[in-house]
């Protein structure tokens, strides 16, 4: 006759020596469960044998639930490895973030040591941190955070007008806030001239009418930037009653330089 036992208030249907048994010969609280003759899987069921493999003191580290390896593996290949790439090869994982995140969870919540582990493996050359061409076409996107920068690292405080403006950016000089109209050109035209449209277009619903100048009144200076990473600061009363310039005989004006982060070519913007 089978006799059903009770300890700590437990009706149960396994004794301590199968439930030694069980957790012994499985990998999971789920295999021990069907070892042990439990055919339900809940919460309730999975706490109750843990509760009692902690008052038999069972060894569980060898538990792996789905992963296909244990506790002690982790701490062996972690010992001998340097990065967390090591430590995924090491245990036959696919090295990918969502399993990155899970094995150094896991470590933590084992008090593992990994301050010796490298977060990431370090790139051989500045092409595997980020590969992307520079696009000349961006460059009308670009150019006024380029302008921001430049004014900023001059210790220039640099603003955004809230309502639209005829100007693009308001900055605090040594001579008062001065409002800046941003502008680009991202290739030279046929002739090799870096034609630069200063103009703007009329606030009217017909968007083939011309370009007419800035008013002087309005704009305080041209931030104007080239596809060759030329920059060009020019008051807006040298530029006055014009709406297209050749950059390039502005010599005095080029006041710096940015090629190292644009590609040369591209159209005027």
């Amino acid at each position: 006759m089978f006799v059903t036992m009770s300890t700590s208030g437990d009706t149960r249907t396994w004794t301590d020596d199968q439930l030694r048994q069980a957790v012994a010969d499985n990998k999971s609280w789920r295999a021990v469960a069907r070892a042990v003759g439990l055919k339900g899987t809940s919460a309730g069921t999975i706490r109750s044998l843990q509760r009692h493999t902690t008052r038999l003191e069972l060894n569980t580290s060898h538990f792996t639930g789905q992963r296909q390896w244990s506790d002690p593996q982790l701490r062996a290949v972690m010992l001998r490895a340097t990065c967390w790439a090591d430590v995924l090869a090491g245990l036959g994982v696919a090295d990918i973030p969502q399993n990155r995140v899970r094995m150094k969870g896991h470590a933590v919540r084992l008090g593992l040591d990994c301050t010796h582990l490298r977060t990431t493996d370090l790139p051989s050359s500045a092409s595997d941190v980020f590969s992307e061409p520079a696009q000349p076409e961006m460059l009308r996107t670009a150019a006024p955070a380029l302008a921001m920068a430049w004014f900023a690292m001059r210790g220039c405080a640099v603003a955004l007008p809230v309502e639209p403006q005829v100007y693009d950016l308001l900055v605090t000089t040594a001579k008062g806030i001065q409002r800046v109209q941003v502008k680009s050109c991202a290739r030279q035209d046929s002739k090799g001239h870096w034609s630069v449209e200063i103009g703007r277009r009329p606030y009217v619903l017909d968007k083939s009418a011309g370009k007419m100048p800035y008013d002087p009144d309005d704009i305080d200076l041209f931030f104007i930037v080239l596809g060759d990473g030329s920059i060009y600061l020019m008051p807006s009363s040298v530029l006055g009653g014009r709406v297209r310039i050749y950059a390039e005989t502005y010599a005095p004006y080029r006041v710096g330089d940015a090629s190292s982060l644009l590609a040369a070519g591209g159209d005027t913007a």
